[in-house]
């Protein structure tokens, strides 16, 4: 089933914090390996999403703006945190603190990207929802994919600078509240 085609359903899934979230994808975004833990919270087989683009499980509540980031981030070979709220085959979306790292060939040339995923904290969300909200209803103010990116990423960018920070700092400052905790 196409993401476009899954409603949202507003019911929110979790998963243990000492579980770990991990997909492998080619250069493109195409899913090459899913873990269990990925199958059961996406509530995917592995049938339906080997070979997919990763996008399948984009919630339509996520920016647009965090995912240009993050793939002009691992295209230039560099790693990224970032918190993101997916959605799953049945509807419901579900939290993660994503780790993606490109994956080196033989030659040291990027064949692919390798992501890890945690739970976030709940304080880290109470921050993260709002902002992303912001974002989202920014970019559905424009009518051109282009557009909402371009619109979302200044609005993301002023209110980082506001704070004296990059998403990477942001996204450090509140892990590490957690980790505080």
């Amino acid at each position: 089933m196409r993401a476009s085609a899954i409603r949202p359903t507003g019911v929110e899934r979790t998963f243990a914090p000492d579980e770990i979230i991990v997909t492998k994808t080619d250069l493109k975004g195409h899913i090459t390996y899913a873990n269990d833990v990925f199958l059961r919270v996406s509530a995917y087989s592995e049938e339906e999403v080997l070979g997919q683009p990763h996008s399948l499980i984009r919630h339509p509540d996520m920016p647009r703006c965090v995912f240009a980031l993050l793939w002009q981030e691992i295209r230039r070979g560099r790693e990224i945190f970032a918190y993101v709220v997916n959605l799953a085959a049945d509807g419901a979306h579900y939290w993660v603190l994503a780790h993606v790292t490109p994956s080196a060939g033989p030659g040291g040339q990027i064949v692919g990207y390798h992501s890890n995923r945690r739970v976030p904290g709940e304080a880290a969300l109470r921050r993260i929802r709002p902002l992303y909200a912001s974002l989202t209803a920014e970019e559905r103010r424009r009518s051109r994919p282009a557009d909402a990116v371009e619109a979302s990423t200044a609005l993301l960018e002023g209110t980082l600078k506001e704070h004296g920070m990059s998403y990477e700092e942001f996204v450090w400052s509140l892990a590490g509240q957690e980790a505080a905790r």
